[in-house]
């Protein structure tokens, strides 16, 4: 069957395919296992155990969550790193001793592929993970690991997302010598995403009627699910034109409080980990204010109040459950906008890639 041209497809239809194909690009991106065990041995060789990690948009949001697998894996101090400080300011900063991971869908942004050259030069390990290992930023980086996520032609990223989470959840369970473990973990997640997605996209759907006037909101995460926070916003963003904000838990109390009442609602991202606590007062406090709650995560239902609860399942390896997290927030953000009467697959103003600096 010849497939519709991308003007014919009905409202969303890119976008919902790819968050389905997300349980399949896991376990695509499973098959280079081999590959990034062979990448963390030569990081564990040189004796590197500094990552500084670059990317922009959803890359950099995955940044957010590789700085928690790798201190909590190989216990390497991980950071999101400033390509304008060595791009646009010119420091020369010594990075012998670094490991630098570039993040990008296209492999085509100029401002990290010109980071990462500048890296090189400067002694660093440079390693590129992507979807397209011949781009440019393949060609520049002196490793390259593969996303295997498949041609992605929604402009709001999905499944190159979770691939890149995964990808440095991998990553460093090598730097470990973990990796079998993070790599089965990863292939449950990929099952328990299947089995739960059909009911997802039904809790969702019946979420975003709720919430077709609504402007604003805060997201609200913590740990490894700040990068969930940092994602669910840019897609509500991007597709829904809802001014939504990730905020830690603690970030809530130091002013944002302040701006909530009842049509202004919080997201929150609870997980079975040592940040539910945290997240649980956040969430009570925002109630407090008047705030209309959405609970999500594996531990949904350790959140009291919630006008709107949307489990997931909970996955055996819990620095995984970003993995889980972030599907309901897709699901929110494609649903959202066809209650609001948009496309989110024509994003005002956005492309697939990135050309200007």
């Amino acid at each position: 069957m010849t497939a519709l041209p991308a003007e014919e497809l009905a409202p969303g239809a890119l976008l919902l395919s790819e968050i389905r194909e997300q349980p399949a690009a896991l376990e695509r991106l499973l098959e280079h296992s081999d590959e990034y065990s062979a990448v963390a041995a030569v990081a564990r060789d040189r004796g590197l155990s500094l990552v500084r990690m670059v990317g922009h948009g959803s890359s950099d949001n995955a940044a957010s969550y590789g700085v928690y697998a790798f201190g909590l894996l190989p216990r390497w101090t991980a950071v999101r790193d400033s390509i304008s400080l060595s791009v646009y300011y010119g420091a020369e900063i010594d990075l012998r001793g670094s490991c630098i991971v570039a993040l990008s869908q296209s492999g085509e942004t100029p401002d990290v592929l010109a980071y990462v050259e500048r890296a090189r030069l400067r002694g660093a390990l440079t390693i590129a993970i992507t979807n397209d290992p011949q781009s440019a930023l393949g060609e520049a980086a002196e490793l390259v690991l593969p996303l295997a996520a498949g041609p992605e032609h929604s402009i709001a990223a999905t499944k190159t997302y979770t691939a890149q989470v995964a990808a440095l959840a991998l990553l460093a369970g090598h730097a470990a010598g973990q990796g079998a473990m993070i790599g089965e973990g990863i292939r449950a997640v990929a099952a328990q995403l299947d089995d739960a997605m059909p009911g997802l996209e039904r809790r969702l759907a019946e979420v975003a009627v709720a919430f077709a006037f609504v402007g604003r909101m805060f997201v609200i995460g913590r740990g490894p699910e700040f990068a969930t926070a940092r994602e669910i916003s840019l897609k509500l963003l991007e597709t829904c034109r809802v001014a939504a904000e990730p905020l830690t838990a603690t970030d809530l109390m130091h002013g944002p409080l302040a701006a909530l009442d009842g049509l202004f609602p919080v997201w929150t991202i609870g997980s079975d980990d040592e940040s539910l606590p945290a997240v649980r007062d956040a969430a009570a406090r925002a109630l407090a204010a008047g705030a209309t709650l959405v609970a999500s995560g594996p531990a949904a239902r350790e959140i009291a109040g919630a006008a709107f609860s949307v489990p997931v399942p909970t996955p055996a390896v819990t620095l995984l459950s970003p993995l889980l997290s972030v599907v309901p927030g897709q699901l929110l953000a494609w649903a959202l906008a066809q209650a609001k009467g948009l496309d989110p697959d024509r994003p005002n103003g956005l492309s697939k890639i990135t050309h200007a600096l």
